[in-house]
């Protein structure tokens, strides 16, 4: 309990990766396994993910084959990459035999189409190197491209003590058995079994008896992220694949989904910070400038339209104009946070499914909640204003205005992303700049239209 419980509480440090490339230096190879040995595959490809190329390459074939496939599942995908340019087809293929279908073809497919023909030259077990070209076939982002090909599957004419049997042979090539699906003679899943059903069934009784009908299941071609809310929604370990013909296929498990979401999660969190391509930290600068800068350009040719806004208000506006241009950065700034909010929140319940009814009744609610906000924030900003200046007017021109402000930059939050969703569009970039820069032009006109109005020039 003590060894597992260090296990879980692995934290990686620095003395213990300088201890681990002494040993490679010193090639220690017998009391680097034995360290090695401490810990789960995971943390092993966390501590080969900080050493050089040269010291990760030498411990992942030091390691055996079993090992080594599940430390290349979780290794950083450009630390993969690297370590794999400096391994033989062969010593490729050995790993991808020891590793369930799925994540053998997830490898498979990032590497060069060249260098993918040679390394399922070597894949010894045909029937293993079939499933994974299958995969290959399916398109990304699809139930295909995530499940596996291996489960358990029984037929319903045979008996329970025949089916024990012969489970017991699937059961060697399956990590986990999630459940068991009952199919007909056309291979056409029509049920599933718990392995419960099964132990207390009489031996003597027929599956298509103790079989439950009422399985869940997604279509080969559905998006990986409908997989995710099927599973989410009815709490699901693993869900059966099947194609048009309801013929089954494979199988989807919770850790393929949790990557799912994961990806996602990055993926709307860098749309909504304004960056529109797939990069991290590590990419090159033309890479990351080109993610960038469309977003920027756009915040900037929003800032040019909020300056030529109060260029056109400047001749129009007397002696207070100077207080009414310093509060120009606090209205825009505002918009843009209410704004974001709004969109979050509809943005975080669209990819939930949590979304219901109509637009309209969205709006109004968020029109509701934005007045309930603005007027408590504009009561303290017109306290303020008005004791700083001793001018009724100003102070009331200012705090109307935020009240305003806020009203059109909760609707527009709001309002954005589900017509973005509506059109197929991802809705998570309008969490960003988009947003913002809106907002913030939006929010420059009515703040000084109001105080025009007000003011009285």
């Amino acid at each position: 309990m003590e060894e597992l419980q260090d296990n879980i509480q692995f934290q990686l440090t620095d003395e213990l990766i300088e201890k681990v490339e002494i040993l490679v230096e010193d090639q220690n190879d017998k009391e680097l396994k034995n360290l090695l040995n401490e810990f789960h595959y995971a943390d092993i490809a966390e501590i080969l993910d900080e050493l050089d190329l040269d010291d990760a390459i030498y411990v992942i074939k030091l390691l055996d084959s079993e090992t080594t496939s599940d430390v290349l599942t979780e290794l950083d995908e450009d630390n993969r990459e690297k370590i794999l340019k400096n391994l033989s087809a062969k010593e490729i293929a050995e790993e991808l035999e020891e590793l369930d279908t799925d994540d053998a073809a997830d490898i498979i497919a990032e590497l060069p189409e060249e260098r993918q023909e040679a390394v399922m030259s070597q894949i010894e077990d045909e029937e293993h190197k079939a499933e994974i070209q299958e995969l290959l076939t399916y398109d990304d982002n699809t139930a295909g491209s995530l499940m596996a090909k291996e489960l358990v599957k029984v037929y319903e004419t045979w008996t329970v003590a025949g089916c024990l049997r012969r489970i017991r042979g699937q059961a060697k090539e399956v990590t986990r058995v999630h459940s068991i699906y009952v199919v007909d003679k056309e291979e056409k899943l029509i049920g599933r079994l718990s392995l419960k059903d099964l132990i207390v069934a009489k031996s003597d009784q027929k599956i298509a008896e103790i079989a439950k009908d009422n399985v869940d299941f997604v279509h080969v071609n559905d998006d990986d992220e409908d997989v995710a809310k099927v599973m989410a929604k009815y709490d699901l370990e693993a869900i059966p694949v099947v194609d048009d013909n309801q013929t089954l296929l494979g199988r989807i498990t919770i850790d393929d989904i949790v990557d799912v979401l994961k990806e996602e999660a990055d993926k709307d969190y860098q749309l909504a910070a304004g960056i529109t391509q797939d990069v991290d930290s590590d990419d090159s600068i033309i890479e990351l400038t080109r993610a960038r800068l469309p977003w920027l350009f756009l915040g900037l040719i929003g800032g040019v339209g909020a300056f030529i806004i109060m260029y056109y208000f400047e001749g129009f506006l007397p002696k207070q104009a100077v207080i009414l241009f310093l509060f120009t950065p606090l209205i825009a700034a505002m918009a843009g946070n209410v704004g974001v909010q709004s969109s979050a929140i509809i943005v975080q319940g669209l990819a939930n499914d949590d979304v219901k009814g109509s637009i309209n009744n969205r709006l109004i609610k968020e029109m509701l909640l934005a007045a309930l906000n603005g007027v408590i924030l504009s009561l303290f900003l017109f306290l303020f204003v008005w004791i700083w200046t001793q001018n009724f007017e100003l102070a009331l021109a200012i705090s109307i205005s935020l009240i305003a402000v806020i009203i059109v930059a909760g609707l527009i939050g709001t309002f954005v992303p589900l017509f973005l969703d509506k059109r197929g569009i991802d809705p998570a970039i309008a969490t960003g700049p988009f947003i913002t820069t809106s907002n913030d032009i939006f929010g420059i006109v009515i703040y000084l239209l109001i105080a025009k109005l007000i003011l009285g020039i």
